[in-house]
Parts: C-alpha cells; sequence; structure tokens
C-alpha cells in the first residue's frame, strides 16, 4: 500500500491505494513510517518526493464499520491520531530531509494535513483540499489546526475547518497555502524536478533551515536570532560551504558532497 521508488539522490512514497483514493489504515501508516525511517537512513537519499497513485493524493482516514461504537464502546480516536496520523506529521517535519508533497487529486482530512506538513507541496490543479472532518462529527487532527492559521490566517482557517469546504488547487496557492499549483500533465515532471534540485543542494544546510522554520513558530526574535547564529557557526565549519565559496569564487556551479 506504499510503494518505494528509488532515484539517484532521492526517494518517491506512493500511497499506493487508488481504488479508495488512498485512504488511510493502520497498516498503510505504519508501511508509510516504515519507508520514511528508511529514506531517513540512508545517507545516499537528499529528498523525498511524496505523492498518490490514481486520482487522488489521500482522502484521509478510511471510515469502516470499526468506528462504529461496539460492545467495548466507541473507538479510541485519540490513540489512533497520536500512534498513527500524528507520528507521520511528526516525522515529516522532523526530519533531516526535505519533503516535496505532490498533490495529485483530493487531499481531506488527515490527507490534507499530511501535505501540509510537507516542506515544498505542488498541486496540480484538479486537487482539492479539504478539511472533512466537521462532515462526519470530528475536530481536525494531523495539525490542520497548526498549519492552516499560520498557511492562511485565522480567518480562512476558521471557515475551512467550520464549514468543511473544499478549495481548489488555485485557490490553495493565491492564499499561500501550497507552493504552486501547476497542470495535471505536469505535476510528476515538476515534482521531480524539485527533488533532483535538492539532491543536489547543501544537505546539512537544508535540514538547518528546516530545524530554524520550526523554531521561529515558538522562539522569540532574540531566540531566533541566537538559534539562527549558532546554526550559521555549523554551517559555516561544513565542508559544503568550503565548497560553495570555492565555486562563487572560481564561478562554477558546485559540487556539494
Amino acid at each position: 500500500m506504499i510503494r518505494v521508488e528509488q532515484r539517484e539522490g532521492w526517494r518517491r512514497l506512493v500511497l499506493d491505494r487508488p481504488a479508495k483514493l488512498n485512504a488511510l489504515t493502520r497498516e498503510m501508516i505504519e508501511a508509510l513510517l516504515a519507508a520514511i525511517d528508511a529514506a531517513e537512513a540512508d545517507s545516499a537519499c537528499r529528498a523525498v518526493v511524496l505523492t498518490g497513485e490514481g486520482r487522488g493524493f489521500c482522502a484521509g482516514q478510511e471510515v469502516g464499520a470499526d468506528f462504529l461504537p461496539g460492545p467495548d464502546g466507541p473507538p479510541d480516536l485519540q490513540a489512533l491520531a497520536d500512534r498513527y496520523h500524528h507520528e507521520v506529521v511528526r516525522r515529516i517535519r522532523g526530519s533531516r530531509l526535505p519533503f516535496v508533497c505532490a498533490v495529485n487529486g483530493v487531499a481531506a482530512g488527515a490527507g490534507a494535513s499530511f501535505a501540509l506538513a510537507a516542506d515544498i507541496v505542488l498541486a496540480a490543479r484538479s486537487a482539492v483540499f479539504v478539511q472533512a472532518f466537521i462532515r462526519i462529527g470530528l475536530v481536525p487532527d494531523s495539525g490542520g489546526t497548526f498549519f492552516l492559521p499560520r498557511l492562511v490566517g485565522d480567518a480562512r482557517a476558521r471557515a475551512l475547518t467550520l464549514l468543511g469546504d473544499a478549495i481548489d488547487a488555485d485557490t490553495a496557492e493565491r492564499w499561500g497555502m501550497i507552493w504552486k499549483a501547476v497542470d495535471d500533465s505536469v505535476l510528476e515532471s515538476e515534482a521531480e524536478a524539485l527533488a533532483v534540485r535538492l539532491a543536489r543542494s547543501p544537505a546539512q544546510a537544508l535540514a538547518g533551515i528546516k530545524q530554524l522554520l520550526a523554531g521561529a513558530a515558538q522562539n522569540s526574535l532574540d531566540g531566533q536570532l541566537d538559534l539562527e547564529a549558532r546554526m550559521q557557526g555549523e554551517a559555516g565549519r561544513s565542508a559544503d560551504f568550503a565548497e560553495g565559496v570555492r565555486a562563487f569564487q572560481a564561478k562554477r556551479p558546485p559540487r556539494f558532497s
């Protein structure tokens, strides 16, 4: 249910349950977590593309018979969120690797949040984003209430979550929810080009940028300046920085290790 495609310097992780619009199951999330961990552990991997097979990116958690109250009471959705959905978001955000999400269709519920957790989000123009939780009496999870206000502002985040309305890719781009909306026919090639570019970039600097942006969500200005200074010092001691300076002075493309 998760297809891993290894490329030179990067990996493509594909949610592969197209008949169900890649709706999530526990087993599928466990496989996704394992695939993320394997990419993280591979020193030759420098970037990850996350996408879906077929007509949808991810329709969110599959709502099956096990979601109805049973002899032991209602399902434990807190445990489901903590153990599964939220671990995916934590791994993506905490990874040293830049994640590119290529949203190829509907991104609903946790699927929308998984997309927004990525570092760079591309969406096909046929894609839609929807915080569908309210439609079945739930609240957003998987970081939806963290990402949306920061990306689109409080007013839009409130309307999107309270109403459960879908927005198209062009609107998502215009609102700053995603990096770019592209024609369906070029989504895969655009995502691949970004992955190749990131894979050729200085890995330590990419990881440092992710750490700095994560810190900015909670630091004061002074705290963020201190973090920037510390991480700039670390970057300045790297082989990639030395190569970047040599390449700049020689007026040639850098060859980062």
